[in-house]
């Protein structure tokens, strides 16, 4: 059981660009090391020194060492890392749910940064800032052409520090400025609301520090509001993953105490375990105490979970889970693929290795690396169909992926011809206005596939998606 503790798994994919993922966060590097390839490092020596000595230009040592490092770690596959001083900042802020800014949750629009929401007692919040603001200035620099990693950037800071936002709210057509002193701010990573009576909606955009504790004051407060709830859905769409212990805990909140929820398989002695539905298996959180107060009705309620393609790892432990205990009815596409662990190993007081160390199972054995978790009810993300799912990405479009190690691939031919197809339709949507080709709003009254969970939950007619079908692990180009 000791083993067990020294999981705590960072689990989850890119969004974007680059990957987040399973992550044990050990801190200690083992004590054994495989014998050194001497003719190879000599090779490496030998490399070091011409380029020092015969390269156009001076070269710094630590750089060229920390790239080796890098291109070595990288050219295992698409989720093992270096982290240098930079990297590792941002790492450490991703597995917290804290960093230090205004604190607002934010999208683009028409090359504007426009506020989604403030997050509750932050900066943002208590300056007064709305849904739909539009922010054209940070500070003097205009936000029009900057990408929405520069603007977070420039927002984010020091502790006590100020920034300017110029801000435009368009439904009092007026433009006015905002002072705020950054503060470090903690992420919601739970949003939820009774959707009528008797139905329940919990959203998990994250699995974070702070999300077994975020998600028991908020089935709790569903429950105070409406303590007769007769069906739950989980939101677990778009959700990137986070940490393994957070997802076991989230796992547990629906499953038989001491239920399996997830084992991990790999070389080392750490790498092989299995978790359960057990304190012992997911302490070591903020609020896992709270999974204990939780309403009893929480293990027997009928449950629905919300998968997509963008639903990845700690997100499919907990789907997989629910799935093979026969739990949830998991409804919508077939999720990420993305069923690998990596392991953090410190390198000194700011830098460290990720490294892929373990695959992980369901707890009927299945891995769902490359493959992912398919829906047991396949649902698309509109009335219309889904025509730019093809367009996100997976595991299995990663180059360098880990296989399932559970037979052979199936090479997905057709892939590339549909996303074609999507491309040229979303040519065709961006020329109509804004307003008209915005996606509706996970939650809100226009969420087709929220209202296909309520129908499954009252036992009604669910449109189920005509054109979706189970795909198959996609082959690895050697």
């Amino acid at each position: 059981m000791g083993q067990k503790l020294k999981i705590s798994g960072w689990v989850a994919i890119g969004v974007v660009a680059g990957a987040l993922t399973t992550v044990s966060l050990q801190t200690v590097a083992r004590n054994t090391l495989a014998p050194l390839p001497l003719e190879e490092l000599q090779q490496l020596a030998a490399v070091f020194g011409m380029i020092k000595s015969d390269y156009v230009e001076p070269v710094d040592d630590k750089k060229l060492i920390t790239d080796a490092i890098s291109g070595m770690v990288s050219n295992l596959d698409p989720h093992s890392q270096y982290f240098d001083k930079k990297s590792y900042k941002e790492f450490k802020e991703g597995t917290s749910g804290k960093f230090v800014g205004v604190g607002i949750e934010i999208t683009q629009e028409d090359g504007l940064v426009k506020v989604v929401s403030p997050i509750e007692d932050s900066p943002a919040y208590r300056a007064g800032l709305k849904p739909n603001d539009l922010i054209t200035k940070i500070d003097d620099t205009a936000v029009k052409g900057l990408s929405l990693n520069d603007a977070v950037k420039r927002m984010r800071g020091e502790p006590a520090t100020k920034v300017v936002l110029t801000i435009y709210r368009k439904d009092e057509n007026r433009t006015f400025s905002v002072t705020i002193i950054r503060e470090e701010i903690k992420q919601q990573s739970v949003r939820g609301k009774l959707i009528e009576p008797g139905y329940a909606w919990v959203r998990i955009n994250q699995f974070q520090e702070r999300t077994v504790e975020d998600f028991a004051k908020k089935v709790s407060e569903i429950y105070k509001e409406d303590p007769k709830i007769k069906g739950f859905v989980l939101d677990l769409r778009n959700d990137p993953g986070g940490l393994l212990n957070a997802a076991v805990a989230i796992s547990s909140s629906f499953l038989a105490d001491n239920a399996v929820v997830v084992s991990t398989n790999g070389q080392t002695v750490e790498s092989k375990q299995v978790l359960k539905a057990t304190p012992e298996d997911y302490r070591g959180l903020p609020g896992v105490d709270a999974i204990k107060a939780l309403p009893a009705g929480l293990k027997k309620v009928p449950l629905v979970v919300l998968v997509n393609e963008g639903s990845a790892s700690a997100s499919e432990i907990v789907a997989g889970a629910l799935q093979d205990h026969k739990r949830a009815t998991l409804m919508g596409s077939q999720t990420f693929g993305k069923g690998s662990v990596q392991t953090f190993r410190s390198l000194g007081p700011d830098t460290g290795l990720k490294i892929t160390t373990s695959r992980y199972y369901t707890p009927s054995g299945r891995s769902i690396q490359a493959k992912g978790i398919v829906p047991d009810v396949l649902v698309d993300d509109t009335e219309e169909g889904s025509p730019y799912a093809i367009l996100r990405m997976r595991e299995a479009d990663y180059d360098k992926h880990l296989t399932s190690g559970q037979g052979e691939e199936a090479k997905d031919t057709s892939r590339e011809k549909a996303r074609e197809e999507a491309l040229k339709r979303l040519e065709e949507e961006s020329r109509k206005p804004a307003s008209e080709r915005k996606p509706p709003e996970f939650g809100s009254d226009k969420d087709f596939q929220l209202i296909q969970a309520v129908h499954q939950l009252k036992g009604e007619a669910v449109v189920v998606s005509k054109t979706q079908v189970e795909r198959q692990e996609a082959k690895k180009e050697e």
